[in-house]
């Protein structure tokens, strides 16, 4: 189909998507797909939020996920539909490893009962507790209760110190003491609701993933593409402009208003006013909100107010190339987690050249560190040169480097991962109350539904569903 253009700078789609981020870009493409008009506008130079692949020196780097996890079948679904399974990588083996910082050592984490039970990175009093973890009563499902506090209520303190905190660190760069389980970890929590427990849990529940061919994040293979992350969101913007839809770059969106005939109106800094049946708002949560606040009705406030309550961690991340020989760590995993216990500067660290093939070749490693994250929110805030001394700091010391890096890229997210916290739930809750009075209105960003690469796969691939039929039955009325 083609667009319908007027004369004076005015478009009319069947759906806006603002954001070119991997829930929007999925969003978009889904619904050209299904034969439907649709334009992306996205306020950056390019497509693709916070994926972005390259390489120096032929060394492969990541400046945001380096890899996804493939735990639904809509992933390879989504490749096939793109032309671009072939170019899928899949973790080595040796990812499935992963390592704990403790007493300055990284240790392995045990991946099954045998290695649990000989484990030294837990205590045998911890080891013990976990055959009471089956008759503990769950919580009430009406129970806003953290992580933290579900960990050491089911697990135990050091189980939450060593294990838990640094996992949550990894994922949100969050603080399990304020994330909510039933927000950022809800089968987790369904886990212990239906089953009464985890262990039980995670051994009944098998069988229900298994028969909806999905598979838990413990279980599931992290996957990438041979020439990085990037690859997935640029062939989902050329998929979306095949299909005769539009995206467009450079387009800050300054407001969005419903006019008499029900269809949405978006303004930004550019002349064009762009019209259609249907919004979908794919962006951070404070960007929604002040597009939200752009309508000026009373009913919009209290949801506006949600979207600003949601709080972002901050993270920097530092990529960093080195002669293999300077690395005296053999690097045979996907890379290691720091308890804030262990009282080091950085979150963690990505063996990224071990993870994949052909990221380096076997004279270098390329490693990605995190730094930030919302216990320690100041230090991405810190200058390269402070950065890079942390991070080498820290690897020289956990890892055994020597000497100074071939190069190194420096990546910053003030707003990088949104925190699930106390009462996120009945935030989005707020936040979809406001479709009541504005029908065509959607969301779909990693502010609900889970942040991963999966999740935000699955979420577009549900919002454009629904919006699809939005636009038919309006069609048809």
């Amino acid at each position: 189909m083609e667009t319908a253009t007027t004369t004076n700078n005015e478009v009319t789609d069947d759906v806006i998507v603002i954001g070119a981020g991997v829930s929007g870009l999925v969003t978009a493409y889904r619904l050209a797909k299904k034969g439907l008009r649709v334009r992306v506008l996205e306020a950056a130079p390019r497509t693709g939020g916070v994926m972005a692949s390259g390489r120096s020196d032929g060394m492969l780097w990541e400046l945001g996920p380096n890899s996804g996890m493939d735990t639904t079948p809509l992933i390879n679904e989504l490749l096939d539909s793109l032309g671009i399974r072939d170019q899928r990588a899949d973790a080595r083996k040796i990812a499935d490893r992963r390592f704990i910082v403790r007493g300055g050592q990284l240790i392995p984490l045990p991946m099954s009962g045998p290695a649990f039970f000989s484990t030294p990175l837990f205590s045998t009093g911890t080891k013990l507790g976990l055959l009471r973890e089956p008759f503990i009563a769950r919580s009430s499902p009406e129970t806003d209760e953290s992580v933290a506090a579900f960990v050491r209520r089911r697990l135990g303190t050091e189980f939450l110190d060593y294990a838990i905190q640094p996992f949550v660190s990894g994922i949100f760069a969050g603080d399990p003491e304020q994330l909510s389980v039933q927000a950022a970890f809800p089968k987790l929590f369904a886990l212990e609701q239906r089953y009464g427990g985890m262990i039980r849990g995670m051994i009944l529940g098998a069988r229900e993933r298994k028969r909806q061919r999905e598979k838990s994040k413990n279980n599931a293979k992290s996957f990438s593409f041979n020439d990085g992350m990037q690859t997935l969101t640029d062939a989902l913007a050329r998929g979306i402009t095949s299909a005769n839809s539009v995206v467009e770059t450079n387009i800050r969106v300054t407001s969005i208003t419903c006019n008499a005939e029900g269809r949405w109106e978006v303004r930004g800094d550019k002349e064009t006013v762009y019209r259609a049946d249907s919004l979908v708002l794919s962006t951070p949560a404070n960007a929604a909100a002040t597009l939200l606040a752009s309508l000026k009705t009373a009913w919009a406030d209290d949801a506006v107010q949600a979207l600003r309550d949601i709080p972002y961690a901050p993270l920097s991340i530092v990529i960093s190339a080195w002669r293999r020989e300077a690395v005296t760590h053999p690097l045979d995993g996907f890379g290691f987690l720091v308890p804030r216990k262990e009282n080091a500067h950085i979150l963690g660290a990505l063996f990224s050249s071990s993870m994949f093939e052909h990221r380096a070749d076997e004279a270098h490693a390329v490693l990605t560190t995190m730094i930030g994250g919302m216990l320690q929110p100041e230090l991405p805030k810190c200058d390269d040169n402070a950065l890079q001394e942390m991070v080498e700091r820290d690897l020289a010391s956990l890892i055994g480097i020597r000497g100074t890096p071939l190069w190194t890229k420096i990546s910053r997210h003030p707003r990088a991962i949104p925190q699930y916290t106390f009462g996120h739930l009945k935030r989005v809750q707020r936040v979809d109350a406001v479709r009541s009075h504005a029908p065509g209105l959607f969301f779909c960003a990693n502010w609900r539904g889970g942040i991963s690469v999966g999740d935000c796969i699955k979420n577009g691939h549900l919002t454009a569903d629904e919006v699809g039929a939005f636009v038919t039955a309006r069609r048809t009325s």
